[in-house]
């Protein structure tokens, strides 16, 4: 299929620097597809909140990602704009606001991400009610699931389709659940659904085991990493954090720990980032740091793209989607 108007945009004018490294990604990326690799994304920061989603649910549907690593917030973030959207306040002069003002965002139940407040009655308030009684369900039939799962089985159940405020093609959640698309979740416990499951837990309504681990989603994916490697993984990542360092540490894990020697590195790298190099963060770390870590090999095709994700990622996804 030839190329859109984006793709032939970025190709004419995004000739240097990071623009150019934006251009190299997206083309790796796609001789990755071509050659038969699967890829991972990786999502951090509030790239739900971003609605990424009006883009990355058609990567699901085209095949284009085939895993994803996210943290607890991109998961249930999405959801919530899905069956909350009306109700979400822009802020625009947010770097303005008085710790007053802010007081007032919180008295209003509107949580503060950058320029955009979530609503915490008809997001957080409205899925809680949902997702307690597949929980509660789950535990009454002694059934076990990751907290993806759980996501799922509340979008495919279409028990909030009255509160859906946005079209359904725009959630890559809802794309995720309908392609039953592998994912890991690390660090769930930390995101707002999390802290609200383990409230149950504290009150004996719910028993932590009927929640999968951090430790299960890692064998999860070290006997996914073994069964799809034969052609490459790829790994794109998003931002930093646990959504990008637990996933790409299955590969030593295998290797070193496991001593399966003839683990493949990760076949292609990429990271959109705004971090600053050198200040010993791993969203700071350059790709080639990985190959010290037994994460990369030297010759992957390694790049990094030091701009906004919010703006790089939608011009990414679009060449590979060839708009």
């Amino acid at each position: 299929m030839s190329k859109g108007q984006i793709s032939q945009f970025i190709e004419k004018y995004y000739l240097h620097f990071n623009a150019a490294a934006l251009v190299d990604a997206a083309k790796d990326y796609e001789k990755q597809l071509e050659n038969g690799s699967k890829m991972l994304v990786s999502l951090a920061g509030a790239m739900s909140t971003a609605e990424l989603g009006k883009i990355f649910a058609e990567m699901i549907r085209q095949d284009k990602v085939h895993i994803i690593s996210c943290t607890g917030a991109n998961l249930e973030e999405d959801v919530m704009n899905l069956v909350a959207h009306s109700h979400y306040k822009r802020v625009p002069n947010y770097r303005d606001l008085t710790p007053q003002e802010e007081w007032d965002l919180l008295e209003k139940g509107l949580n503060r991400v950058t320029d955009t407040c979530i609503p915490e009655e008809e997001a957080f308030r409205r899925i809680q009610e949902h997702i307690f009684k597949i929980w509660k369900d789950a535990e009454e039939k002694g059934e076990r699931y990751f907290p993806h799962e759980f996501l799922h089985k509340l979008l495919l159940s279409g028990v909030m389709e009255e509160h859906y405020e946005i079209d359904l093609k725009d959630s890559w959640m809802y794309a995720a659940a309908e392609k039953n698309l592998p994912m890991v979740v690390p660090g769930w416990e930390d995101s707002t659904l999390g802290n609200i499951f383990a409230s149950y837990v504290l009150k004996g309504e719910l028993k932590a085991s009927t929640m999968k681990s951090g430790i299960e989603y890692m064998t999860f994916l070290a006997d996914w990493y073994t069964e799809n490697s034969k052609e490459g993984i790829g790994f794109f990542q998003i931002g930093g954090g646990i959504a990008g360092d637990f996933p790409i540490c299955v590969v030593p894990m295998l290797y070193q720990d496991m001593e399966r020697t003839d683990t493949p590195f990760w076949s292609y790298f990429c990271q959109i980032s705004d971090s600053t190099t050198s200040y010993g963060s791993y969203s700071g770390a350059v790709p080639n740091e990985k190959i010290t870590w037994g994460k990369l090999d030297i010759n992957t095709p390694k790049h990094i793209i030091e701009s906004d994700a919010t703006i790089v990622a939608p011009l990414v996804f679009a060449y590979l989607l060839d708009m």
